[in-house]
């Protein structure tokens, strides 16, 4: 799959310029001045070049039959834009009207794990939670911490705020992402499919795996 990003100043994840300048200014460990031409700099590129770029790397991923995920979306503009040029998965939306207008047009919306571990999001978005709790969440992704998306399940599961209960947390992780990628040979326990199955056994609350199959074959 491909997933289309833009991480301009004032866009998607960073609409909130207070929260672009935070993280830039600590991961290049930035002063004001250079901040402030960075950000111009970024600017200027993605007004030459981030529509043609979105348009064409969608063109060229539908000819490979490569399923297209959006990214931050956080307007109904946004979302209505992805629907346009055929994307299938409505990755990490930003707020609450992103997310129910991806649901509306069919894109599955899938949050971090890390989002639902911690509370909320990293860069002040929307949180998983609210989304799960409104019936718009279809899937997660462990993103920047893979361990989460197993903690999340759980969490999800015994969260009092959404209707979730663990077999239907389960497949925010396994069914629900597998069908949106058209896997059809994973992500449910039947017959005939692959077989990648964990075991799990909660201690005082945190999960833990205890074995590891895959295609069948116990590898752990």
């Amino acid at each position: 799959m491909v997933s289309l990003m833009d991480h301009s100043p004032g866009q998607r994840q960073f609409v909130n310029l207070t929260k672009y300048y935070e993280y830039y200014q600590g991961k290049y460990n930035l002063n004001d001045e250079e901040m402030a031409a960075f950000e111009q700099d970024q600017r200027e590129k993605s007004a030459i070049w981030s529509d043609l770029n979105r348009r064409t790397i969608a063109s060229l991923c539908h000819e490979r039959n490569i399923p297209l995920a959006s990214h931050d979306d956080a307007t109904r503009a946004h979302v209505e834009e992805s629907r346009a040029l055929g994307l299938v998965l409505a990755e990490f939306p930003n707020t609450v009207e992103a997310a129910q207008r991806s649901h509306e047009l069919g894109l599955k919306v899938m949050m971090g794990a890390p989002n639902v571990v911690r509370g909320g999001s990293h860069s002040g978005n929307v949180a998983a939670h609210e989304l799960a709790s409104l019936g718009v969440l279809d899937a997660l992704s462990s993103d920047y911490f893979p361990s989460s998306l197993l903690d999340a399940v759980f969490r999800l599961a015994d969260d009092e705020r959404n209707a979730l209960d663990l077999a239907s947390a389960t497949c925010l992780a396994t069914r629900n992402p597998a069908s949106a990628l058209s896997l059809s040979d994973r992500g449910i326990i039947k017959e005939g499919m692959r077989a990648d199955l964990l075991l799990v056994e909660r201690h005082y609350e945190q999960p833990y795996v205890q074995q590891v199959w895959r295609q069948g074959r116990r590898v752990f």
